[in-house]
């Protein structure tokens, strides 16, 4: 029986429509390092397991996200184990039209850097704003809030680096950009999706309240070269 794509969204999307910003081969690719450490393998096989490792140096860590279990290289080690949840758009939620709402782009690429280093929406690095798709709201200049795109599967696109600085939270900053993220994917005839951590009861009852619904566990392993 065939996989769902969700199930393995990093390989699929790296051998998909993120295949110009993959770095690797047949057996294992990782996305470039000053975009995203997310990594994956072919397989659980010895070859594409050696593989994976071999794209994981000493002085780096790679992310590896999908449902169910999954096998850590020999030569590497493991820093954080983790599980979450995979949550896809079920009932979304109509966003509401702001003008306060901007496109975020190379321009805004430090501002982005900085919110989401504070507030650890999850992994954004130098380039993670080419994923595309970002959007914000600044206030007196400040960089407020923000949300964009990161893995697209085919046929389906993460909603992510959803964060609202601590100054701003209360506002409902965080559900309006995922709405309109989320509703834009819609309409381009995707389905919207993303994860969060399993603890994080507040992240997930925000995103049932606008229409996702969870779909499955998955686990995350951050890996460093040995």
């Amino acid at each position: 029986m065939a996989s769902h794509p969700l199930d393995r969204p990093i390989w699929n999307a790296l051998n998909g429509r993120h295949r110009d910003l993959a770095h690797g081969g047949p057996l294992a690719c990782r996305y470039l390092p000053d975009i995203s450490p997310f990594a994956a393998a072919c397989d659980a096989s010895p070859e594409s397991q050696a593989a994976l490792a071999q794209l994981i140096s000493p002085d780096c860590i790679v992310a590896l996200l999908e449902a169910g279990e999954i096998a850590i290289p020999e030569g590497t080690v493991l820093e954080k184990r983790a599980t979450g949840v995979q949550m896809v758009a079920r009932n979304l939620q109509p966003a509401e039209i702001d003008e306060r709402v901007r496109p975020l782009g190379d321009a805004d690429a430090p501002d982005m850097l900085a919110l989401a280093t504070l507030t650890e929406p999850g992994p954004f690095l130098a380039s993670t704003h080419r994923f595309g798709g970002f959007i914000g709201i600044r206030e007196n200049g400040r960089l407020a809030a923000m949300a964009g795109e990161r893995i697209k599967p085919d046929g389906f696109t993460e909603v992510s680096g959803v964060c609202t600085h601590p100054d701003f939270r209360g506002k409902g900053y965080a559900g309006l950009l995922s709405r309109i993220v989320a509703t834009r994917i819609e309409a381009r005839g995707e389905t919207p999706f993303l994860h969060a951590y399993a603890d994080n009861t507040g992240a997930i009852r925000l995103y049932e309240s606008l229409g996702f619904a969870i779909r499955c566990d998955v686990t995350v392993l951050v890996l460093r070269g040995a």
